[in-house]
């Protein structure tokens, strides 16, 4: 079982094309605030980060932000945060987020979304890390890469126990429910390029 005291939240810079992800990132926001999750963001005063980060600030959550120098000079921090940290990286910045949370979620957004995810699930894969970690799927939006991750294990480039360490959900109470349950699977061990 996982104590979720705190949660990465990977997501778009942008609002997206459909109202849907908006109200999702405002959702599970005020979700994580009501249940006194912490966020972790991306630090940002736009997009889905803004939706997210200022709904758990109107219901008194605590939402830190990690952002990079060069984000803040092009003024897009938000600077109403329980906690604002900046740093000199892109490297920075994603091993202050893991370090300061207990679970790594991603809800809709763009390449530096699915980057952030995709290393974070690699630390994983990696045994970097045991904590979980999970897409929200609003209004599908993650179904194709979901086939294609499918695909790639029946391809035999990703093993059936990485791919389970993926939560999928596309409600946010149901989502937290099941990182509360969490419990990591072995983790493979890589040697060269076979495993054990």
């Amino acid at each position: 079982m996982s104590e979720i005291r705190r949660l990465a939240v990977f997501c778009g810079s942008n609002p997206g094309a459909h109202p849907e992800y908006l109200d999702a990132a405002r959702e599970f926001g005020r979700l994580l605030a009501t249940r006194g999750v912490g966020i972790v963001y991306g630090g940002s005063s736009v997009g889905l980060m803004a939706a997210l980060a200022d709904s758990a600030l109107d219901d008194l959550g605590e939402v830190i932000g990690v952002i990079p120098r060069v984000l803040v000079e092009r003024e897009v921090a938000n600077t109403a945060l329980t906690d604002l940290r900046i740093v000199d990286s892109m490297h920075q910045r994603k091993a202050l987020m893991a370090e300061l949370s207990d679970g790594f979620v991603a809800l809709p957004g763009g390449i530096g979304t699915l980057e952030e995810f995709f290393e974070i699930w690699t630390w994983g894969q990696l045994g970097m890390h045991t904590k979980p970690c999970g897409l929200l799927n609003v209004s599908g939006y993650f179904d194709p890469l979901l086939e294609f991750l499918d695909h790639a294990v029946e391809e035999k480039f990703v093993r059936d126990v990485h791919r389970s360490m993926v939560i999928v959900e596309r409600e946010p109470a149901r989502l937290l429910e099941r990182f509360e349950r969490y419990v990591p699977p072995r983790v493979v061990k890589w040697v060269n390029s076979g495993t054990i």
